[in-house]
C-alpha cells in the first residue's frame, strides 16, 4: 500500500483511533469508499477487516460491503507513527472532536491534503493527539444528545469536505 494519498486522487484519508466496534469501522469503511477517500489508518486498538491470525473477519465484511478490498489501509499501533508519516507527505492533520478549541466544520476551508482523525466511541481522541494536530473540527449538536454515532459522524465530514 502507497504511503503518498494518490490512489484515488482525493488526498484525503481517515485515521480511526481506539474505536471499539468492528461494526462502526465497516461502516466507516463502505462510507469512506462511498466519498473516494484515498486510505484508511487504523491505530491503537481497532479492529480492522483481519483478525488477529489474519482471517478475513465475517462481522467486518458483512457491514463493509466489500470496502476493505476497494479502499487502500493500513494498521498503525501507534498513532504518531501515522501522523508523522502523513506530515511527512505534506498532509494537514483534523481531529474530529467537541472541544473547547475546536471550530463547527462548516465555518472551515480545506484547500491541502488531509486526514480526519476520529477517536473511540465513548473517550473520544486524547488531548495528546488533539495538540498534534493542526486543527480540531465539531459537529455542533442542537438536540438532547451530546454526540453522534462515530460512523454518523465519519459521514457528516466526509461528505461535506470530500463531495
Amino acid at each position: 500500500m502507497k504511503t503518498k494519498m494518490t490512489e484515488r486522487g482525493n488526498n484525503v484519508c481517515v485515521i480511526l483511533h481506539n474505536i471499539r466496534s468492528v461494526h462502526n469501522v465497516g461502516s466507516i469503511f463502505r462510507t469512506a469508499d462511498a466519498a473516494g477517500v484515498s486510505k484508511i489508518y487504523t491505530t491503537g486498538y481497532t479492529p480492522g477487516p483481519r483478525d488477529r491470525f489474519g482471517r478475513a473477519r465475517r462481522d467486518f465484511a458483512k457491514v463493509a460491503l466489500g470496502a476493505e478490498a476497494t479502499v487502500s489501509h493500513e494498521h498503525c499501533e501507534d498513532i504518531f507513527q501515522a501522523l508523522q508519516k502523513l506530515r511527512a507527505d505534506g498532509v494537514q492533520i483534523i481531529s474530529i472532536e467537541q472541544h473547547k478549541n475546536a471550530l463547527s466544520y462548516k465555518k472551515v476551508g480545506i484547500q491541502t491534503s488531509h486526514a480526519f482523525i476520529f477517536g473511540n466511541e465513548v473517550e473520544g481522541i486524547g488531548e495528546d493527539i488533539l495538540r498534534a494536530s493542526d486543527t480540531i473540527l465539531e459537529i455542533p449538536m442542537h438536540g438532547n444528545k451530546e454526540s453522534l454515532n462515530v460512523s454518523v459522524a465519519v459521514g457528516v465530514i466526509l461528505f461535506h469536505f470530500v463531495m
